[in-house]
């Protein structure tokens, strides 16, 4: 088993810490951790996003798999790696993009919202697959996406995602999720974010 799939099972929930600045992130990353978070991601248009990248990946321990969020260039994955990132998030599915982080020896969960493109990205060699918008790929789209996509296919609904609607979309298959603005905003202190991360983790649990 490998270290993403030890941190899927531990806990399914991708942490999105868009906007975060470099000097919050020991202490928003503790606090993740510390609620049982071991998936985080740092949106590249945050503010130095990989200063914070390499920052997160300095201060938590090695079971912590940490990783770039809206990469849309396959220049971007090389500087992700090179910071402490072993995992890169897209909001699309570009085939470079995602056989480049594989080539880096990186795990990849590309965004997609039909089954052409969740096809193209598990060809490409995508480790999970990002429903992105979750408000557009709804708890029924996923059950009929599931009844054609291979079995064992972790599927992240990703956007408009709060512990009062994850219920639905476990009901339809989905394996965990990716957490917003919902978990942290950009300025929200680290008590906050852990407060946020304990809801969704009872919801989960």
């Amino acid at each position: 088993m490998t270290v993403f799939d030890e941190a899927f099972a531990e806990l399914p929930l991708v942490a999105i810490l868009r906007g975060l600045l470099p000097e919050e992130a020991e202490g928003i990353g503790a606090a993740l951790y510390g609620a049982g978070f071991r998936l985080i991601e740092v949106p590249l248009n945050s503010p130095d996003p990989f200063d914070s990248i390499a920052r997160l990946a300095r201060s938590l321990p090695a079971d912590a798999v940490l990783g770039a969020g809206t990469v849309l260039e396959t220049d971007a994955v090389t500087r992700v790696r090179d910071a402490g990132g072993k995992l890169i998030v897209m909001p699309h599915a570009d085939t470079e993009v995602i056989r480049a982080a594989k080539a880096a020896g990186m795990w990849c969960v590309p965004g997609v919202a039909t089954p052409t493109e969740a096809f193209a990205a598990l060809r490409a060699g995508a480790d999970a697959l990002k429903l992105f918008p979750a408000e557009l790929v709804s708890p029924a789209v996923v059950r009929a996406m599931r009844a054609v996509l291979p079995k064992g296919i972790k599927l992240l609904p990703v956007g408009g995602i709060t512990p009062d609607n994850m219920a639905d979309f476990r009901a339809a298959g989905v394996a965990g999720f990716g957490l917003g603005s919902a978990l942290y905003k950009p300025g929200m202190d680290a008590a906050t974010v852990a407060a946020n991360a304990r809801a969704f983790v009872d919801a989960w649990k």
